[in-house]
């Protein structure tokens, strides 16, 4: 999917919706992501966090120094906007919008691919998934959605 729009993203995030997420999910999603960037050729760095605790990060090797900004920069949009960051950022766009319009600061916050909520089915936003590092922000988005997608999968 690589046709972003607001609304198909509101739609992926219908379908991304987890029955019951545990640490020991996040362990397996983060060595889903782990594969994921393997098989893209590009070092990332991801983050998965559950009620505000940060329960996995990784770094490949390679990653650069400021990953860990850029996780936070998009968890950050994630936390605040409860939506993924490239949601978020297509909002803006499609609005014609930018983050000053709505007294974000673009130095804490990425509003691009790398950034999604975990949803739990009946509950709603638990916690978040992200990515960085990928040469462009929509393939840090893909590696989510694909581990995700695999997660979801796995445990159905």
């Amino acid at each position: 999917m690589s046709n972003y729009s607001y609304n198909n993203l509101t739609a992926l995030e219908k379908e991304l919706v987890f029955h019951s997420f545990s640490r020991a999910d996040a362990a397996a999603l983060g060595a889903m992501l782990d594969e994921e960037g393997r098989m893209c050729g590009c070092p990332i760095a991801m983050e998965i966090t559950i009620n505000g605790l940060v329960v996995f990060r990784y770094f490949q090797d390679g990653c650069p120094p400021d990953s860990t900004n850029w996780l936070a920069r998009k968890r950050r949009v994630v936390d605040e906007q409860g939506m993924g960051s490239l949601r978020f950022g297509k909002m803006l766009e499609e609005n014609g919008e930018t983050l000053e319009d709505h007294k974000i600061d673009s130095m804490t916050h990425a509003p691009g691919g790398g950034g999604m909520p975990i949803i739990l089915h009946g509950t709603g936003i638990i916690g978040s998934v992200c990515v960085s590092g990928c040469p462009d922000h929509l393939m840090d988005q893909e590696i989510l959605i694909s581990s995700m997608r695999r997660l979801i999968k796995y445990k159905s």
